[in-house]
C-alpha cells in the first residue's frame, strides 16, 4: 500500500517534493496540496493531478485519510505546523530549519515524541551519492583518522533582498546545510565555532543586517578541525566541494558538471562549469530523501535525519552568529 501524503507549501521546494512523489516515488500518493496562495496550490495540484488544493494547511492536518505531511511552508510556520501535525497523529517531513528559536524547536520535538510519530528534517545533501560515499569511506577508516575537514558552498547569485530580511541570516539559511554536513561526514559533534564575515556581494544585504561572505572554523569533539566557506555569489555556478584529510589519505568530492568533456586546443583547456543551482545539483538527492522518508514510515525503519539532527545545526548557527557579532570563538555549550 502507498502512504497517503499532504504537501503544505506550493513554493519552489514544495512543488519539487510533490513532483518527485507523484512521478518518482510510487510508494506515496499525494492527496492534497495547501498554500496560503491558494492559486499556487491549485496550479500545482492541477498539473500533478492531485485531487485537492486548499488555501488552509489545517485542511490537510484535519483530513483523516492523510497519514503524513510535508511541511514546505515559510520557516516561521514550521514549528507550529509540526506541533499541530503531531497532535493529529501525522508523520512529518519538515524542511530546514525547524525554527530559529531553540525553545520552539524543543517544544515541537517534545510534541512529536509525545505523539509517537516520525519526524524527518530536510537536509537533502546527506542523500547525495558523492557525499554519502565520502561518509562511508571515512567511517570505514579508508583515510585513517580524520584530521581536517573543508567544505566550500557558494551560491551562483544572492537571493532577493526581501528573502534575506526574513531568512534568519546566512548561518541559519545557507550555512545550516554545511553545519549538518560537517556532523554527518565526521561522525562527531562540533564543540566550538569561530566565524568571520563581511559584505562583498551586495551592500543591501549588509543594510538588512546580514553578511554575504563567511568563513567558519569548527572544532570537533574528536579533535578534527574544520572550515566552511560560504558566499552568496559565485559567477561560475553552484560551488559545492568537500575534502576530508586524514592520517592515511584524503577524500575529495568535486563539483558536478553538465558533462565530463574537456576541450583542449591551442588557446586553452576548457571544462564545463558546475551545475547552476541546487535544483540541478541535488536532483537525485531530493528523490532519495523522499524515498527514505516514505520507507521509514511504511516499513517502520529508523529515520535517516532526525529531529535532533534538525536542532543541532541551529545551535551551531546561533553560535556562529554570536561569534561573528562578538569577534571570538563560541562554544556550543554557551548556546544550548
Amino acid at each position: 500500500m502507498s502512504l497517503r501524503v499532504g504537501v503544505i507549501g506550493a513554493g519552489r521546494i514544495g512543488k519539487l517534493h510533490a513532483e518527485n512523489l507523484v512521478y518518482r516515488v510510487p510508494e506515496a500518493e499525494v492527496l492534497a496540496i495547501a498554500d496560503v496562495n491558494k492559486a499556487a496550490a491549485e496550479e500545482c495540484a492541477q498539473r500533478l493531478k492531485v485531487p485537492t488544493a486548499t488555501g488552509r494547511y489545517q485542511d490537510i492536518i484535519e483530513n483523516p485519510a492523510i497519514e503524513a505531511v510535508l511541511i514546505c511552508s515559510s520557516t516561521d510556520t514550521h514549528s507550529q505546523i509540526i506541533e499541530e501535525s503531531a497532535a493529529a497523529g501525522k508523520h512529518i517531513f519538515c524542511e530546514k530549519p525547524i525554527d530559529s528559536d531553540l525553545k520552539r524547536i524543543e517544544h515541537a520535538l517534545k510534541a512529536v515524541e509525545k505523539a509517537g510519530v516520525k519526524l524527518q528534517i530536510g537536509f537533502n545533501r546527506r542523500f547525495d551519492p558523492n557525499f554519502r560515499h565520502v561518509r562511508e569511506q571515512v567511517a570505514a577508516g579508508k583515510i585513517g583518522e580524520p584530521a581536517i575537514l573543508r567544505i566550500t558552498s557558494r551560491d551562483p547569485a544572492p537571493p532577493p533582498i526581501e528573502y534575506v530580511k526574513v531568512s534568519g541570516g546566512i548561518f541559519l539559511d545557507m550555512t545550516i546545510h554545511d553545519f549538518d554536513m560537517a556532523r554527518y561526514l565526521i561522525g562527531s559533534e562540533v564543540v566550538e565555532v569561530y566565524a568571520v564575515g563581511g559584505v562583498t556581494v551586495d551592500p543591501a544585504i549588509g543594510a538588512a543586517g546580514d553578511v554575504d561572505t563567511v568563513v567558519i572554523t569548527l572544532k570537533f569533539a574528536n579533535g578534527v578541525i574544520g572550515t566552511i566557506d560560504n558566499c552568496r555569489r559565485a559567477v561560475y555556478g553552484y560551488d559545492q566541494r568537500i575534502e576530508v584529510f586524514g592520517s592515511a589519505g584524503c577524500l575529495v568530492a568535486a563539483n558536478n558538471t553538465p558533462h565530463n568533456v574537456t576541450l583542449s586546443d591551442g588557446d586553452a583547456v576548457i571544462n564545463a562549469k558546475p551545475l547552476y543551482f541546487f535544483l540541478e545539483r541535488y536532483t537525485e538527492s531530493f528523490v532519495e530523501e523522499m524515498r527514505q522518508f516514505i520507507a521509514a514510515v511504511t516499513q517502520n525503519k529508523p529515520l535517516p535525519v532526525t529531529g535532533r539532527d534538525g536542532l543541532i545545526p541551529v545551535i551551531m548557527g546561533l553560535a556562529a552568529k554570536k561569534s561573528l557579532s562578538e569577534g571570538r570563538p563560541v562554544k556550543l555549550s554557551e548556546i544550548s
